[in-house]
């Protein structure tokens, strides 16, 4: 059992969440992108139906968690979710129709892949998606919602992995530590060394 002040902020994360999960014939998910800003790398989303009981400690949004506690969370949601599934839309896709579009394509295909049958799901900001289901938008929603939380852990911890592996072939870049997004050592190898496959060239239009 959580301590009692990490108890409490577990019960007000899963509020809304709550109002669904006491409906009658209702089955909630929630879902989060990561990846939408940097510079090179896949926008990954994850769909994840999460129980009542128990509320997993330490659970928040995936950039309020140290990189160590994520992967911990990583095994734990997986461990007690209902279902989870991921969809990754790669670089080359984000430059065919941009980064928005690309994003509407990864939540689409992440629901598509779920086996629950999900009438009702908690979005982190994203409209108008091509789903089965009742959407609820919240902005802001991976600290208001505790499954849209669970979904961003997931999501991050699966992208930060691949950045991690990428880092291998292309050493240069720093992708171990910046994961694709624009700090200054990313932006300075890229005038350096140019992009490599893994970049959004469609992102990088002031750097070339």
């Amino acid at each position: 059992m959580p301590k009692r002040n990490e108890r409490e902020r577990l019960l007000a994360l899963s509020e809304r969440d709550r109002a669904f999960w006491t409906q009658d014939g209702v089955i909630l998910a929630g879902m989060d992108e990561v990846g939408r800003g940097p510079l090179a790398g896949p926008v990954v989303v994850a769909c994840a139906v999460m129980p009542p009981e128990p509320l997993l400690e330490y659970v928040n949004d995936s950039k309020k968690v140290t990189e160590a506690r994520r992967e911990a969370l990583y095994d734990r949601i997986l461990s007690v979710c209902v279902e989870v599934q991921t969809a990754w839309v790669d670089q080359t896709v984000i430059d065919e129709i941009n980064i928005l579009e690309a994003t509407r394509l990864a939540f689409n295909t992440a629901f598509s892949k779920m086996k629950t049958p999900v009438t009702d799901v908690l979005i982190d900001a994203l409209t108008g998606l091509a789903i089965p289901a009742r959407q609820h938008i919240l902005i802001h929603g991976d600290a208001l919602s505790y499954s849209i939380a669970a979904a961003s852990i997931v999501a991050k911890v699966e992208r930060d992995r691949y950045m991690r592996e990428q880092d291998a072939i292309y050493p240069m870049y720093g992708f171990a530590q910046n994961k694709g997004y624009g700090t200054k050592q990313h932006m300075d190898a890229i005038k350096e060394y140019g992009p490599c496959p893994l970049h959004r060239r469609s992102f990088l239009k002031h750097l070339l």
